[in-house]
């Protein structure tokens, strides 16, 4: 596997580059932000690199950062997503940006983005909230366990149709050691504040 590509830049485009390393010219697609991090033809550039086989083609993604590529791999991951779209992802928004937006639930941010409808962006959050923590800092990864209450009652919610911010509202005040448990509480204390209204 091409982990990164360093060497001399021998051409920049609006979304891809070339660089030569060891005499081999590396064509690279990177994002708007990688660009704008990529000197001039003749400049000397490390990219951090991602290579993407597929039955009718081998393409070689380049990132500025270990970061933008964790993320890369993370978007890629999600059914629906793929590469050119991740990269859409990260020329409209930043690490730090797509980490919050994942965290907060904020699927209206990522339907600015060309190629991203309601039901994907939709889908992004729901398989990538749990695995995002912000912190400020380069983005953290975090494993959640498949039988984890929680992330299987918000599954579950999501199931019988409520929206992700729905899930969540409902699952701050509900009470359960078990994922039916929590389900069940939910759904009451959402009965007993739609009477109250």
């Amino acid at each position: 596997m091409i982990a990164s590509v360093s060497g001399k830049v021998l051409h920049k485009a609006i979304d891809h580059v070339v660089v030569e390393a060891a005499g081999v010219g590396y064509r690279l697609s990177v994002s708007g932000h990688t660009l704008d991090a990529v000197p001039q033809s003749g400049g000397h550039i490390t990219l951090m690199a991602e290579l993407v086989v597929r039955e009718d083609a081998m393409q070689l993604y380049g990132f500025a950062t270990a970061d933008e590529r964790q993320v890369f791999t993370l978007l890629t991951s999600v059914n629906g997503v793929g590469p050119k779209v991740a990269l859409a992802v990260l020329s409209s928004m930043s690490v730090t940006e797509v980490e919050t937006s994942l965290a907060a639930g904020d699927a209206p941010r990522f339907q600015k983005v060309p190629g991203i409808g309601k039901r994907t962006a939709e889908r992004l959050i729901v398989e990538l909230k749990d695995k995002v923590v912000p912190s400020g800092e380069p983005v953290v990864i975090r494993a959640v366990a498949p039988d984890e209450p929680l992330a299987l009652a918000r599954e579950g919610l999501l199931g019988l149709g409520y929206n992700p911010a729905e899930a969540d509202a409902m699952l701050a005040s509900a009470t359960g050691e078990t994922a039916e448990a929590l389900i069940s509480s939910a759904l009451r204390t959402s009965a007993i504040g739609g009477a109250a209204a």
